[in-house]
């Protein structure tokens, strides 16, 4: 079709994205997003690159035949605001991402128990130090979201012998309401922020919820920095009454003033959930698919966003 081979793909490069859909696809127009000089005006399908900047969600605005946004992320709430209504947006949801992330909120839980970085900080000083640590066995563990990550983690958890409480936005039989997260805080020894970051979830883990935790409790979050109360978190961890695992913060990066770097009672991943070589070897066949489906008329896979819809 006429119509077909005046499209333009605006592409990341890395994981081969670029040149799989060139690959794929020889009859459109190919730009990468690295390289500069582009013609933005003709681009009617963008892939933003895999944990991108400001930059990249700016140049959503400069893109005025946009028709689609393709995120590599599942989780989009950074981009829903910059979406114009005639473009459809859609996620990266099925490329391992909520598996990914669930292993890291488990390795975050075992790392703190067994004080893996008290070993390594030994290790880097040559000394030996025996210490008795902890076990996940019968540790009661809230997972504050239970969709395909709090999901994962529970799966996980089990064979740990760990015991869980499950809460969401949508309750349901097993699953209690957010409005029941002081009372399941006060019972819980391993809290675990897994849910989508939304207007009603922005400061949901938040005095009372911190507050109510026991002495130890241990806070995991593997979602958005945003739903927890940094501040108030911050004054718990600060007098060592709390615990922390986090691969998000707020912000991003976390800035080199925050006392959570030097605290001893925290341990700090750079926001590395979802980023793992399972999700690579699967990003550029998806891609490539999606845009061939634009391409040819068909359906868009994880469409969250449809056009025509306000953000």
């Amino acid at each position: 079709m006429e119509g077909e081979s005046a499209m333009t793909f605006l592409l990341p490069s890395a994981d081969g994205v670029a040149d799989e859909v060139a690959r794929r696809l020889p009859q459109a127009t190919i730009a990468r997003y690295e390289d500069d000089g582009h013609d933005l005006g003709d681009v009617d399908f963008y892939c933003l690159p895999y944990m991108g900047n400001g930059r990249s969600v700016e140049l959503i605005a400069k893109l005025p035949k946009l028709r689609v946004l393709q995120s590599l992320s599942s989780g989009v709430d950074n981009l829903l605001g910059a979406v114009p209504d005639q473009v459809t947006l859609c996620n990266g949801s099925g490329l391992y991402h909520e598996e990914s992330t669930a292993e890291l909120a488990v390795t975050l839980i075992l790392a703190s128990l067994r004080q893996l970085p008290a070993f390594v900080l030994d290790q880097s000083q040559h000394r030996w130090r025996h210490a008795r640590t902890d076990s996940l066995d019968g540790k009661r563990v809230l997972l504050v979201g239970h969709g395909g990550i709090g999901k994962g983690i529970e799966e996980r958890l089990r064979p740990f012998g760990a015991r869980i409480t499950r809460s969401s936005r949508t309750p349901r039989d097993g699953v209690a309401p957010l409005s029941e997260l002081p009372r399941l805080a006060a019972e819980a020894d391993i809290l675990v922020v897994c849910i989508a970051l939304a207007p009603d979830t922005h400061g949901l883990i938040g005095p009372g919820v911190l507050g109510a935790l026991p002495d130890g409790a241990l806070v995991v979050n593997v979602a958005r920095g945003p739903i927890v109360d940094a501040a108030a978190l911050a004054g718990h961890l600060g007098d060592g009454r709390l615990r922390a695992a986090l691969d998000v913060t707020d912000v991003e990066p976390l800035p080199e003033d925050r006392p959570e770097w030097a605290l001893p009672n925290v341990l700090i991943t750079p926001h590395i959930g979802g980023d793992t070589f399972a999700f690579a070897r699967r990003a550029a066949s998806f891609v490539a698919d999606q845009a061939e489906r634009h391409l040819t008329g068909q359906p868009l896979a994880n469409v969250v966003k449809p056009a025509g819809r306000p953000s």
